[in-house]
């Protein structure tokens, strides 16, 4: 089994590709950044935007389910509408 330090995470490839310096410092000197309020804050916006993406996803799914089911009961009438004329 791999250790953590062998794993490449996408979050570790956006760190290099944006500053290959500054994932140095931080992966191998083990220094951390100075901006570190500035990326809590980053990181509490992502999660708070991942939220609200479940929830926008948990709607979408909620209406396309009443959907099927209102085109259902317009199915069911226009058949009994059919099929009950004299």
């Amino acid at each position: 089994m791999a250790s953590s330090d062998q794993i490449i995470r996408a979050s570790e490839i956006g760190e290099y590709v944006f500053c290959c310096r500054a994932w140095w410092l931080h992966r191998v000197q083990g220094l951390e950044s100075a901006n570190r309020a500035q990326m809590d804050a980053g990181a509490a916006r992502h999660i708070q935007h991942g939220r609200a993406v479940q929830r926008a996803d948990s709607f979408q799914r909620a209406a396309i389910i009443l959907f099927a089911v209102a085109l259902f009961f317009a199915l069911m009438f226009v058949l009994a509408s059919i099929f009950s004329a004299p």
